[in-house]
């Protein structure tokens, strides 16, 4: 995914305080990779030196930061990223790109066929004959489900041929680019799920009304036809979305 700017104080942040916006702006470094588990924060010193603010705001920041569960203060020491979750760039398929992160990860497809287009809040003009795959990840140490996918392929020829080998080295972006589908372009919307569904939560493994994170997108060849249509609903721990503008 693309890396999300924004100036040093986190001044998109209308209205809060100075030790809200430090917060955000120390959560976005922690959620893209910048400070990786287990990395030491700046010292409360550096802090205040680098923002310009008393002690008792960076004080106060680092209350933040613990309270989501992204860091840990030990007395005397200093504070240390908890965060274990990735941002990911999902270009080449989160197999791959999960695959470099520490958390131990499975794959089941749950379907492979052939049909309509049954994602409800699709776009209306994607057509009516698409190959339907939906695929769950899920740690490997637990079983719980992390990443619940249905992609919807605009059927061409040679899908078919999917239908009965299976995608190409369990990868649905590698089954594609073996047919010559390339992305080219496409549109990303990200949003909140207020609360997980009894059905979806099964599949899971995970309670039922657990707020996650939920991405739609659609992506196009250079010939403007329409390759995929995916909905996928993301664990809001492990995932992270920044964008750069």
């Amino acid at each position: 995914m693309n890396k999300y700017k924004h100036d040093s104080t986190g001044s998109e942040l209308i209205g809060a305080s100075k030790s809200v916006k430090i917060a955000h702006l120390l959560e976005n470094e922690i959620r893209s990779g910048v400070l990786g588990k287990g990395a030491p924060l700046a010292s409360e010193n550096a802090l205040v030196k680098r923002f310009s603010v008393s002690r008792n705001t960076v004080r106060k920041s680092l209350e933040i930061l613990s309270s989501r569960g992204l860091i840990t203060t030990k007395s005397g020491i200093g504070s240390f990223v908890t965060f274990g979750g990735k941002t990911i760039d999902d270009r080449s398929g989160w197999s791959v790109a999960l695959s470099s992160g520490e958390t131990e990860l499975g794959t089941r497809v749950l379907r492979l066929s052939r049909g309509a287009m049954d994602i409800p809040g699709a776009p209306d003009n994607l057509g009516s004959d698409f190959l339907s795959v939906d695929r769950l990840r899920f740690r490997l140490q637990t079983g719980e489900g992390v990443s619940l996918e249905r992609s919807r392929i605009a059927w061409r020829d040679g899908l078919s041929e999917v239908l009965d080998e299976g995608l190409k080295k369990g990868s649905l972006t590698e089954t594609l680019r073996s047919k010559g589908l390339v992305v080219a372009s496409g549109d990303e919307w990200a949003s909140v799920l207020p609360a997980l569904s009894n059905e979806d939560a099964q599949l899971m493994g995970r309670k039922a009304g657990e707020p996650m994170l939920r991405l739609r997108r659609l992506t196009k060849a250079a010939d403007d036809t329409v390759i995929e249509y995916v909905e996928s609903t993301l664990d809001p721990v492990l995932f992270g979305l920044h964008m750069e503008f």
